[in-house]
């Protein structure tokens, strides 16, 4: 009974952190929707419509002042008017936004595409759409050949609503515009990373202080293990090491076999425990830590700050091999890449081995390091580059300004030994590609000292 009783109390200890990550994943997928909001002002202008019908009704408004007076068969015609061309509106707006993903898609990154579903001024605009089409029909369910009379009111409330929708077309056809162009996707990339980067070592986001910082245990001493599998396929979308610490036993020691923006396949091991748990708690310690990473089918920005490393990376990397070989975008996408690892680079990360009160240790050895960030951003990159001086410059500087920002900060010996090694590649590709002039290498390599 002592058993199952502990047991009950890390299920209630690891619950406040799961719910946080549930609710965390759901309001990212409500943002991402294209269908969430315009529903909810769906519905409200349903109801508005619909109240205010009954109010007409009872008499509640029946000698309101009438702002707009018509005939009923000019009101009845100019709300008909109004619901064909909300409805037809509202179907060239969808068709732009999926022009807009289709262009956007092919030309820089389809994980560039999670910027325009969060749009809310896209979102508002169908929303409002969809609204006077439904305020206009529910109007027009008021109007009375016989008696005359009708709530004028409604049809003014439909005017305004109208005006509405044509004044935030306009807002979203500038806007959808503007959002196409390279500078602007990059710029909301490099934005939603760098939040993340402010919230370390610990934030809401990133995650939580589990404990003080250890020398990390030697797995070889401490006997046989027992592993958690993986519960589903799919990309790890955020993890609560706090839930993980919390979901096992005081004294144990916690391996996470995966770290945020790694892919897991089921049943391979997600954690791995040391020392084996009593036999009956196993299902529930298993169940907890599974609980504890939200997994999904593609990869978001909730923790993930190496996701936006990758996105940057498609960029450059796609403009880097199309027809036209888009340098310039490809030389933007890298200068980018340092306004990300600068900030990151000066900031502190949280550390792979930690205890808490309870003497249990969490090990995250599969988490980035400065060094790890930094081939995360320039391997692939690098090259690729190498055939193009122009986009080479571009990473020397990046190079050199990362070096320099990190010259004096202390424990980042293993981030500039990376830096070092990405530039000395970076010269030696130059210097070996064949299509490059031998006067190119001279001139980087003066361009960096």
């Amino acid at each position: 009974m002592g058993i199952l009783r502990r047991a009950r109390r890390r299920g209630r200890g690891t619950a406040p952190h799961v719910r946080r990550l549930r609710l965390r994943a759901l309001r990212n997928r409500l943002q991402e929707s294209l269908l969430f909001l315009p529903a909810i002002m769906l519905i409200c202008s349903v109801g508005v419509a619909l109240t205010l019908i009954e109010l007409y009704r009872l008499g509640a408004t029946r000698h309101a002042p009438r702002p707009l007076v018509l005939a009923p068969e000019a009101a009845t015609a100019l709300l008909s008017t109004i619901a064909g061309s909300m409805i037809t509106t509202a179907g060239v707006v969808y068709s732009i936004l999926v022009v807009s993903l289709q262009l956007a898609s092919g030309q820089f990154s389809p994980r560039v595409l999670r910027g325009f579903w969060r749009d809310r001024h896209a979102q508002v605009l169908v929303g409002l759409l969809l609204s006077t089409f439904a305020f206009s029909v529910i109007a027009l369910t008021t109007v009375s050949f016989a008696d005359g009379d009708y709530p004028s009111y409604m049809v003014s409330a439909t005017l305004l609503l109208t005006l509405a929708s044509v004044v935030w077309i306009i807002l979203y056809l500038d806007r959808v515009s503007r959002q196409q162009y390279v500078g602007r996707i990059l710029e909301r990339v490099v934005d939603e990373t760098r939040e993340l980067i402010a919230e370390l070592p610990y934030g809401t986001r990133v995650g939580m202080r589990v404990g003080d910082e250890v020398p990390p245990p030697d797995p070889a001493r401490l006997g046989a293990p027992f592993v958690v599998p993986a519960p589903s396929d799919g990309w790890i979308q955020q993890i609560s090491r706090r839930a993980v610490v919390a979901a096992v036993p005081p004294g144990s020691v916690v391996r996470l076999e995966t770290r945020v923006g790694a892919y897991l396949t089921r049943g391979t091991p997600f954690a791995t425990i040391w020392p084996i748990p009593p036999e009956p708690e196993q299902p529930r310690i298993a169940r907890l830590a599974a609980e504890a990473a939200i997994m999904g089918t593609a990869r978001t920005m909730q923790q993930d700050i190496d996701f936006g490393l990758d996105q940057l990376n498609d960029i450059a990397l796609r403009a880097m091999a199309s027809s036209g070989t888009d340098l310039s975008t490809a030389t933007e996408a890298i200068f980018r890449l340092g306004s990300v690892l600068r900030p990151l680079l000066l900031t502190d990360l949280p550390p792979r081995s930690v205890r808490d009160s309870q003497g249990r240790i969490l090990l995250t050895p599969y988490d980035l390091d400065h060094a790890g960030y930094v081939r995360q951003a320039f391997d692939q990159v690098r090259r690729h580059a190498a055939p193009f001086p122009q986009a080479q410059h571009a990473l020397v500087r990046t190079l050199r300004m990362l070096l320099d920002a990190i010259s004096t900060v202390e424990g980042r010996a293993p981030a500039r030994a990376e830096l070092e090694r990405q530039l000395n590649l970076t010269i030696g590709g130059l210097a070996q590609a064949d299509r490059v002039p031998p006067e190119d290498p001279r001139h980087v390599q003066t361009a960096q000292e």
